[in-house]
């Protein structure tokens, strides 16, 4: 049992004697470290932001530093940004520069087309703002000693103890969802010898009042504006004004003294907390954020009304109770899902030494699931219904101009958020991005009429709360290898499908996601231009952030057709097909979807028997650069497989090769799961021990390149949280794959996972798996069924059925349109092709019943 869930306030408060207090204080380390695989934990207060551990509840966030004397925790909600509504049209004109484009790359003047697709960029995205700081002076006597702080993520709460003068003291910080508030306990095991004064302070202006004489008032604005931090040439980066009344959002945030058995004064300097043996403090915020489209300054909500709603329906309740409700909402996602892997000797070491251990060579199966969970414990904490998705750093940033703005980059990172979502059991959190396209969608309309005069809608490789959705470049100061790459449409509208492929809700499909996915795929059949051969391109095309070298030496970036276009393309038109025959509506649509599809330009193998980048078989400036797009196709997309386009899944073996196997944080976890989509269990799980190198730790030797940093973020370096989803996607990915038309279970299991269980984890067509396996061979398997239907299963052991469930060998199709695959001219064989220790199995299902399959003879 945990610490936080042994003591209520009562209980707590007669501990008084020394003795009792140090055998229970050694007990409860001794039982997080040792038998707890949920605790993070460690021997010292973190030293900087990325020792710090989290703590959320999807709109207020929090970073805590664990320090005695003068605690540190850096606050966060999620709606504060820069800016306000998009300018729809920042840059008009620019559309007739498009056929001059087109023109010089039909002539291979890639040099004067970049020139040109340079001219056709707007303003840069917002960036997602820090609130503040909470300070906590404590005063003690003598050093202190016996120091532990933790993050729990089963209970969600962070845990700092440390002893001083013979008084052993304590704090616990969580977040509630229930009741919107942060909740820091701090207590003292002798009577009235906890003294504190609580202080804020904000990177913005703010004014302090105070509010009786335990309510501390913060109120400011967040900026009008905010340049990137890559952006140095404007003299006020920052700008704090609006004389249009629009921009700036305001923000109201509360520390509020909820009970105390101590005297409590307060004035803007702080809340002093004297002679107390208990203090809980509640802490609050809201911002006039009042949708994507309204200013949120003249037209923003009432963000003190907002906050003082939170503190009335708070302060009633016992701190018992809003810690029981808090970790009943948050286990009723967290407990979705278990995984265990045997053979885990317990590591009874704190993280940041465990980490060491391990990336010295040390085994520690333990951390590797908690690490699949942590992932897990991040989207709990950072994205919840009916708030923005989570962004760049999720839910924590310290900085006014963080690392690419903490924004949405839809090139790859603001997806890699959410792979791991459906799987791992955590669709309705999910939906805080789903939300966001509807509204990408409406500036996205926009930006294609006037940058493009197409219909549809699409977004580049950045946005924001506002939906931002055109090229960005400051109006030609960006590079065309980044800023016009115009592909986020596609890419976006694979979460909007793949949100009903695994949850069969046919409502959403039809009233939101379909509208959504036609639209997007209906700018592609404008955006897209036939080449001399009568083949369908892209024109002006990139590949997120590489350079290729021409036959002359030239190094450029603008082409046209290259392939990761190629794939999207495939990918959303192949949905649009498939979903508009689920609902039966526009066969007129899908037919030119169909016709344009079959006239893509075509995948292609180069000279070294990899997968072309490029339009032609051109070299990379750099062979191992870190975006590896183009096999976009192999993960998150479906046109190659194993299973299906052997061929074609041999070329992207290939290109990994070639690639290598280095690269910053999120490279790496995308290259765990194209790893695991090969089928290469051992590779993905080699990439996952470098992910989890220590990384930013003083006098070792693991701080080059990305890794993970002591309090498990994903270094990139900085620090992005996609590395962390993406790490969590990829273990999804070895274990469990119900892409290729059928349920393929531990289609990368590495062999150091011979024995092992995972529970919960959910695969398209609403099913719902138990796995539990030994020596490599599956000995259970629970299948529950939400929508009914054929269930077919590829497995590398034979299964029976349990006496009540009966299994038959596959034949033919797979008549579950769930799993219908799309057209597709590069395959040349199907999923249920036999091959050498593979079993496929036929299981009929119907709505809410399980079946349990056992291991055969």
């Amino acid at each position: 049992m945990h610490f936080s869930t042994l003591y209520s306030s009562k209980r707590y408060t007669l501990l008084t004697h020394k003795t009792a207090w140090i055998g229970l204080f050694w007990l409860v380390v001794h039982a997080v470290a040792g038998q707890n695989p949920s605790a993070i934990w460690y021997r010292q207060p973190a030293r900087n932001w990325n020792e710090a551990l989290p703590v959320g509840n999807g709109r207020l966030g929090a970073m805590v530093f664990g320090r005695a004397g003068d605690e540190l925790i850096q606050l966060n909600e999620s709606s504060l940004w820069s800016g306000g509504p998009v300018n729809p049209n920042p840059n008009p004109g620019v559309a007739k520069y498009l056929p001059e484009i087109r023109e010089a790359l039909f002539r291979e003047d890639y040099a004067a087309a970049a020139k040109l697709t340079q001219k056709m960029q707007g303003l840069y995205t917002e960036a997602y703002q820090p609130l503040g700081d909470l300070l906590l002076k404590q005063d003690f006597s003598g050093l202190p000693t016996d120091y532990y702080r933790d993050l729990n993520i089963k209970t969600a709460t962070s845990t700092t103890r440390f002893k001083a003068n013979g008084v052993s003291y304590t704090r616990e910080i969580f977040v509630s969802a229930p009741d919107q508030v942060i909740v820091l306990r701090l207590t003292a095991d002798k009577k009235g010898t906890l003294n504190v004064t609580a202080a804020t302070r904000s990177p913005h202006p703010v004014t302090k009042t105070v509010a009786g004489r335990d309510e501390l008032v913060i109120r400011g604005k967040a900026p009008a504006h905010a340049d990137p931090n890559y952006v140095n040439y404007n003299p006020k980066p920052v700008i704090y004004g609006d004389s249009a009344g629009c921009k700036g959002m305001r923000f109201d945030w509360r520390v509020k003294v909820r009970s105390t058995d101590g005297s409590v004064s307060a004035d803007t300097a702080g809340i002093r907390i004297q002679t107390a043996t208990e203090a809980v403090l509640l802490l609050t915020a809201a911002t006039s954020f009042n949708g994507f489209d309204k200013c949120p300054d003249r037209e923003g909500r009432d963000e003190k009304q907002l906050v003082d709603g939170y503190l009335k329906k708070a302060l009633p309740k016992s701190i018992d109770a809003i810690r029981k409700d808090h970790i009943a909402d948050y286990q009723r996602f967290f407990n979705r899902v278990s995984f265990s892997l045997a053979n885990a000797s317990l590591v009874t070491l704190p993280m940041d030494e465990r980490l060491k251990r391990y990336a010295e060579g040390g085994t520690d199966p333990e951390l590797e699931s908690l690490y699949y969970q942590f992932g897990r414990y991040l989207l709990i904490s950072s994205s919840r219904p009916g708030g923005p998705p989570a962004n760049l750093q999720g839910l924590w940033n310290p900085m006014v101009r963080p690392p690419w703005s903490s924004n949405y980059t839809t090139n790859i990172n603001a997806e890699m958020n959410y792979w791991p979502a459906e799987m791992v059991n955590l669709s309705d959190l999910h939906t805080p991005l789903l939300t966001w396209i509807g509204y990408m969608a409406k500036t996205g309309r926009e930006t294609t009429k006037n940058f493009y005069n197409a219909r549809g809608w699409t977004v580049h490789h950045n946005s924001d709360i506002w939906g931002a959705s055109n090229p960005v470049g400051d109006k030609g100061k960006g590079s065309p290898s980044w800023a016009n790459w115009a592909m986020g449409g596609a890419w976006l509208s694979q979460h909007l499908y793949d949100h009903y492929l695994f949850t069969g809700d046919k409502k959403y499909l039809q009233d939101y996601a379909y509208p959504l996915m036609k639209d997007a795929a209906l700018f592609y059949t404008d955006w897209l231009v036939e080449d001399k051969q009568g083949r369908l391109v892209t024109a002006p095309s990139t590949s997120p952030e590489n350079v290729f070298v021409t036959e002359q030496g030239a190094k450029q970036s603008v082409s046209v057709a290259t392939t990761m276009d190629m794939g999207l393309i495939w990918d959303v038109f192949s949905n649009v097909i498939h979903a508009s025959s689920q609902l039966g509506i526009d066969p007129d649509f899908r037919k030119e979807l169909s016709d344009k599809k079959s006239k893509l330009f075509p995948l292609q193998i180069g000279k070294n028997g990899n997968l072309q980048e490029w339009y032609k078989d051109w070299q990379d400036e750099d062979p191992q650069h870190r975006h590896v797009s183009h096999l976009y196709v192999l993960h998150p997309g479906r046109e190659i497989s194993p299973l299906t386009t052997p061929k074609f899944a041999d070329a992207a073996r290939k290109t990994l090769e070639i690639r290598g196997d280095g690269g910053t944080g999120w490279s790496k976890s995308w290259k765990i799961n194209f790893w695991a989509r090969l089928h290469d269990g051992n590779h993905a799980y080699k990439l996952l021990r470098e992910l989890l190198k220590l990384t930013g730790m003083e006098g070792t030797d693991y701080a080059k390149g990305g890794g993970t940093y002591p309090n498990l973020f994903c270094a990139h370096p900085p620090f992005q949280i996609d590395g962390n989803f993406g790490g969590t996607s990829g273990i999804g990915e070895m274990l469990l794959q119900s892409h290729d038309g059928l349920l393929n279970l531990l289609p990368a299991r590495p062999d150091v996972w011979a024995t092992g269980e995972v529970k919960g984890m959910k695969a398209r067509g609403g099913y719902e798996l138990d796995m539990s396996w030994k020596d490599g061979k599956l000995t259970r398997v629970a299948v529950r069924s939400a929508l009914g239907g054929n269930c077919r299963l590829r497995v590398t052991n034979a299964l029976k059925g349990d006496g009540k469930t009966a299994l038959k060998t596959a034949k033919g199709v797979n008549l579950n349109t769930f799993y219908k695959l799309p057209e597709n001219r590069y395959q040349t064989t199907t999923p249920e092709t036999p091959a050498n220790g593979v079993w496929i199995y036929d299981l009929a299902t119907e709505p809410g019943k399980e079946y349990v399959l056992v291991g055969g003879n």
